[in-house]
């Protein structure tokens, strides 16, 4: 398959290292990178986000063929993985930089986003109003290289990837075994 039949789709849910970890997984992802968006700091540095004066998310962008999953697929796991009633935060991870945001491209996924989380948000998922940004892709930065495939990279050795993203991708084992990758079950 060409690259002209991959499309992408971006998405801040908390540390990135956390959703990155899921949806690296799914079938008919094509490759996840970490970075940043939503900001005004040109080519900001993960240091320089955590101060959180960027205005930047903690964000991953993910290459997809729609042919085997599609945009709305990705929301559904997107909602499941993290908590987007939380203002600012996910969990003890608090700042602008780990809100929960979903970059759109186009108008077509601008229209499948809000649709989405109206769905979302009226379900019994999560109690509380929404607090998901949803708003266009003006520039995505792409993390330092030492912060990409972290949870692969580091796995058990970090107490945060044990205690905080090993539940997450246990959560989503759970979920949703059916759209793994063959060397993920």
């Amino acid at each position: 398959m060409s690259k002209d039949n991959f499309e992408t789709a971006t998405f801040g849910g908390g540390c990135f290292w956390c959703v990155e970890a899921v949806f690296e997984q799914l079938l008919g992802v094509k490759s996840v990178t970490s970075g940043f968006a939503g900001g005004h700091t040109e080519n900001p540095s993960y240091k320089e986000v955590c101060t959180g004066t960027t205005g930047h998310a903690e964000v991953i962008q993910i290459v997809f063929d729609p042919q085997q999953i599609s945009f709305d697929e990705l929301l559904e796991v997107f909602w499941t993985v993290h908590d987007p009633t939380q203002l600012n935060r996910q969990g003890n991870d608090i700042g602008e930089q780990y809100r929960s945001i979903i970059l759109y491209e186009n108008e077509e996924q601008k229209l499948i986003a809000q649709r989405s989380i109206n769905d979302f948000e009226a379900s019994e998922l999560y109690e509380g109003n929404f607090t998901t940004q949803l708003v266009p892709l003006n520039k995505f930065w792409v993390a330092e290289g030492y912060l990409q495939n972290y949870y692969q990279t580091v796995g058990d050795q970090n107490p945060y990837c044990t205690l905080v993203i090993k539940p997450k991708v246990d959560k989503f084992y759970k979920e949703f075994y059916d759209k793994l990758k063959p060397e993920y079950k």
